[in-house]
């Protein structure tokens, strides 16, 4: 141990003993999980040094590296970190878009370091230089020199009220800025005569002073004669017109004040028309003249509603937003397939100067950063009003919705989402992972038939899908169709298709005629090849983030089918707090991280001889539950996180038999022995809450208490930030927020918990109107009073118990 860095500078640890040694690992751990230190020097090499001695302390051959194995790679976090410990790594992934992500940062970066950089950075410059030559014209400087940011833009209806006919922008929000420093918005002009919609902006208001915007739910009002349009009726003008991206509204501009070099914003003038038809015009006369193997323009199709979660993610359909490229302006699809030309003529040039990989790699740098410029130049990017960062990117959230009022990027503008940015990301990427020495692999390849031999990987770690939560692959076309067009002929195998492939994808989806037992038992083939491909001592850790109850089962009884034993479970923060799946429900704020081994024969076959008595499962149950709830309390750890955390040492004295028997001889199926495990983690749960006896408590008092201590964990920071409400799409059939005063958990969670606390959720009385004071919810309000002040209490000694460990610390 003394070869390794200490950062803590801990001199009193005598590393010969277990568990001081176990103590400094930790302690080491935790420090380097920190971001800023993933490119130290000191935490690398001493990291690298673990992984070795770990390796090889284990049985691995001197020498040689162990081998970590993620086949849902998607984005390449996990394969890239285990790079950067000093371990190899094989990812795969039936996504091309991942998998040319993943080519980047596990092959190309490791291969060609500092001059991928160099190159990426040459070449992005020389594209920026080339396309503002053709563009320029497209996107005129302000009369006193001023760069516009960006357009703000609305899709138009016309007002179908009797006798009105006037054009309605269709705006979600009349502000333009909304922070204390500084307030800005748009207030309607209205020339009722003429039937006309203008606007002014006015500045440092209140909110009383800014008027209510013309769409809600779908639904649009006139401003002009207050007559509300039906949802259905804004469709099926939009859908005429192809989601009205083209002829849409140009209502103001976000530019840098040439004198006082602020942001501001003015109203659209005729000159910002002429421009913007002259792009329209320009757009037209170059696909005339086109002759190319894949069309100028995107014209592959959107993908269509389907499903629970689908449904809600491709609503973009009932507006005409049938094919890719109406998903853009004229004036977007110009600057974009400029874009595209000049990608490809800069692998050209590098091509003919020599080094064909080099020139591949960068090639592909620079297709994945016209991706992201891509990403926040489509009519689906909106202004960040609160925020102040300008614009919203298209994925937001995980759909293609439909969005009323949309920014328009200048893509050559000099503060951000515009091409040289996306150049600058990658530079930086790439200059940050030059601490990744050795390279990973990375193939196309579907996780229900893994290409890796028998028994070679010692971890097998990945974050696979949850039912119909992703709709990958369909979300991918967004980039696909664009990728075709800059590396098609780079990597045909990866990009010669239509779209991306997606018979293979191990997802809910009712258009694809995949449903619930189709994703479980593909997700049952994944999780049995992953324990062919470990070895018989190795790992696997299996991340998962859902709050379904049922999508647990599903998972868990894969992985149990397909022969693991699980040894543990840990909540690690790795969920973004302002997501909106968080917003006011009981979602978790960590990924449970579900830590395994193989159960299986050293001949590698499943062990299916292993029969377990249910008594004595049910005897080890609260032990193991009350050994491991408090300990996750006193890290912090509360709410939903610390339930499903407590699956994993649970699952374990289940899972370690091929069956568990009752004495009658009939099995016990995973959902039978999962009632008990909430059951368990419930009586625990409350028992820590309060430290004694709630015997006493009523039914509903229970059942509150534990109820606020499943939403600590959004208490605690899992808020939503208003910003994204700008990206949600208005839908007449979507529930009206301003109903949903509260939280939300899953029925069937709450049911359980329930259950556990000895209470039938359908058998409590719900309070009517006139009850008031004298609603049987009063005992339970009384429960959280005594709640708040027990977690004051446990928070007050926890702080007593650290001030007195730093005390004594500082000697």
């Amino acid at each position: 141990m003394a070869r390794f860095w200490n950062p803590l500078g801990s001199t009193d640890m005598d590393y010969r003993e277990p568990l001081a040694l176990r103590k400094a690992l930790l302690d080491f751990i935790a420090d380097f999980a920190n971001w800023d230190h993933s490119t130290d020097q000191r935490y690398l090499e001493t990291s690298r040094s673990l992984t070795q001695s770990a390796h090889e302390s284990l049985g691995g051959v001197p020498g040689t590296r162990p081998l970590v194995v993620d086949p849902f790679a998607g984005g390449g976090s996990i394969p890239l970190e285990a790079l950067r410990v000093g371990a190899d790594a094989f990812a795969s992934d039936l996504n091309p878009v991942a998998v040319l992500l993943n080519k980047v940062v596990l092959e190309y970066i490791p291969k060609y370091g500092q001059k991928l950089a160099d190159e990426v950075r040459k070449w992005g410059e020389w594209i920026k230089v080339e396309a503002e030559k053709e563009l320029a014209e497209f996107y005129p400087k302000d009369p006193d020199g001023a760069i516009p940011i960006a357009y703000l833009w609305a899709r138009t209806i016309i007002c179908e009220g009797p006798g009105c006919g006037a054009e309605v922008p269709l705006m979600r929000s009349l502000w333009l800025a909304k922070k204390s420093s500084r307030s800005v918005a748009l207030k309607f002009t209205l020339d009722r005569e003429k039937k006309r919609v203008d606007f002014e902006i006015i500045q440092n208001v209140q909110a009383q002073d800014v008027g209510e915007a013309t769409v809600r739910r779908g639904s649009a009002t006139c401003p002009v004669c207050g007559y509300t349009t039906p949802v259905a009726s804004v469709r099926k003008q939009l859908k005429a017109r192809r989601g009205g991206a083209a002829d849409s509204r140009l209502i103001a501009v976000r530019r840098d004040d040439s004198e006082t070099g602020e942001r501001s914003f003015r109203l659209s003038t005729k000159e910002d028309y002429v421009a913007y038809s002259k792009a329209n015009e320009e757009l037209k006369q170059r696909q005339a003249k086109y002759r190319g193997q894949l069309s100028l323009i995107p014209d592959e199709a959107t993908p269509l509603g389907g499903g629970r979660g689908a449904g809600r993610a491709f609503s973009q359909r009932n507006y005409g937003m049938d094919r890719f490229e109406d998903l853009f302006s004229p004036r977007q699809l110009l600057a974009l397939t400029t874009f595209v030309q000049l990608v490809r003529e800069a692998g050209e040039y590098m091509s003919s100067e020599g080094d064909s990989g080099l020139g591949e790699a960068v090639k592909t740098c620079l297709g994945l950063g016209l991706n992201r410029l891509a990403d926040f130049n489509s009519s689906l990017c909106v202004l960040n009003v609160v925020g102040g960062r300008g614009v919203v990117h298209t994925f937001g959230r995980q759909a293609i919705p439909i969005v009323w009022d949309f920014m328009e990027t200048n893509p050559f503008n000099d503060v951000g989402a515009n091409w040289i940015t996306s150049v600058d990301v990658f530079e930086e990427t790439i200059n940050r992972e030059l601490v990744v020495k050795n390279s990973g692999q990375i193939e196309k390849n579907s996780a229900l038939l893994n290409p890796m031999p028998d028994d070679t990987a010692q971890l097998f770690f990945t974050d696979p899908p949850y039912y119909d939560a992703v709709p990958y692959a369909d979300l991918s076309d967004f980039f696909y169709v664009w990728l075709k067009r800059t590396q098609g002929l780079s990597h045909p195998k990866l990009l010669g298709t239509n779209l991306t492939q997606k018979d293979d994808e191990c997802i809910v989806d009712e258009i694809k005629n995949k449903d619930k037992k189709y994703f479980e038992s593909a997700m049952a083939k994944a999780m049995s090849e992953g324990r062919r491909v470990l070895s018989p001592d190795g790992i696997c850790v299996i991340v998962f983030a859902h709050k379904s109850t049922s999508g647990w089962e599903a998972i868990l009884q894969a992985m149990i089918d397909a022969g693991w034993i699980f040894t543990g479970s840990w909540p690690i923060d790795t969920e973004r707090p302002g997501r909106l799946r968080a917003q006011d429900s009981a979602a978790l704020a960590s990924s449970i991280h579900l830590v395994c081994r193989p159960r299986e024969h050293p001949s590698g076959e499943v062990r299916t001889d292993d029969v377990g008595d249910w008594r004595e499962v049910l005897s080890e149950l609260p032990q193991r539950i009350h050994a491991w709830l408090p300990r996750l309390a006193q890290e912090g750890v509360v709410g939903a996180d610390a339930i499903f955390s407590c699956l994993g040492p649970a699952l374990e004295i289940y899972s370690r038999y091929s069956r568990v028997e009752k004495v009658s001889g009939e099995q016990v199926t995973l959902s039978e022995y999962l009632q008990e495990v909430w059951a368990a983690v419930s009586r625990e749960a409350l028992g820590t809450i309060f430290s004694g006896d709630t015997s006493s408590f009523e039914e509903d008092a229970r059942l509150t208490a534990m109820w606020l201590w499943t939403l600590m964990a959004g208490a605690n920071g899992n808020g939503n930030s208003k910003d994204d409400e700008a990206i949600e799409e208005e839908d007449e059939k979507a529930p009206s927020k301003s109903k949903l005063n509260g939280f939300i958990l899953e029925f069937d969670a709450a049911r359980k918990i329930a259950q556990g606390l000895g209470v039938r959720l359908e058998n409590l009385p719900r309070p009517s109107r006139d009850q008031g004071r004298q609603s049987p919810i009063a005992p339970g309000l009384r429960a959280c009073s005594l709640f708040i002040g027990a977690r004051g209490s446990a928070r007050q000694k926890t702080q007593e118990r650290q001030d007195e460990a730093n005390y004594s610390a500082s000697g």
